[in-house]
């Protein structure tokens, strides 16, 4: 698939952007950032120099990617979201009053809604879920759907997008196996952590085992 630009758009000399990407109207791409391929960036974006995009990554429109910013492969990063790299910002300070750019990254698959508020020095594992309007000041475990400001644990998410297990508040999650409803994944919840695995013995789903 050929690339695709729009004539508004503002890429400059020296970014690389990957075949079959879409770059929408009004985005502004700076030097050097990277785009793979097969990516979406809707319209009125800032994507800043210091920014790696893998393949096929959605980015929704009116987002901002500071520098320092990496993003695996099939994220979606929704409309209005926006990515900080300073953790004490100065005026006319470029990277912050102690001089450093913090990095935030991204892993494969996660999602993020939309004007959702991003902090730096962070990680947001695989898959994970970050819901509308969320404030993420620390980093986000793989599978872990997490709301609110500042962005608290509200459950677990399959691969496929469908909750595992929602709660309000803390939940003492120590040793739990589950099973996707919507996919038939098998995963295992050790001391908070989620991992997915073999298949390779039936349990019962921890929602039916809820349901009347």
């Amino acid at each position: 698939m050929d690339l695709s630009i729009h004539p508004t758009a503002s890429i400059e000399p020296g970014a690389v952007v990957g075949a079959g990407t879409i770059i929408s109207g009004g985005v502004h791409v700076q030097a050097p950032a990277d785009i793979g391929r097969d990516c979406v960036v809707a319209e009125h974006c800032t994507i800043a120099g210091a920014v790696r995009l893998a393949d096929r990554v959605e980015i929704g429109s009116h987002g901002h990617l500071c520098a320092g910013v990496t993003i695996d492969s099939e994220v979606l990063v929704g409309p209005g979201v926006v990515f900080t790299n300073q953790r004490y910002p100065r005026a006319g300070a470029a990277v912050g009053a102690d001089g450093r750019i913090r990095p935030t990254y991204v892993q494969t698959g996660a999602s993020i809604g939309a004007r959702a508020v991003i902090g730096c020095d962070l990680q947001i594992g695989e898959f994970a879920l970050i819901g509308m309007g969320a404030v993420v000041t620390r980093t986000v475990p793989a599978h872990h759907i997490v709301m609110g400001s500042p962005a608290r644990l509200a459950g677990f998410v399959c691969r496929c997008g469908e909750p595992l297990l929602r709660f309000d508040g803390n939940f003492p999650i120590l040793h739990i196996d589950l099973v996707c409803l919507a996919c038939d994944r098998h995963y295992a919840v050790r001391e908070g952590m989620v991992a997915e695995r073999p298949s390779d013995r039936k349990i019962i789903p921890f929602g039916r085992r809820t349901r009347s």
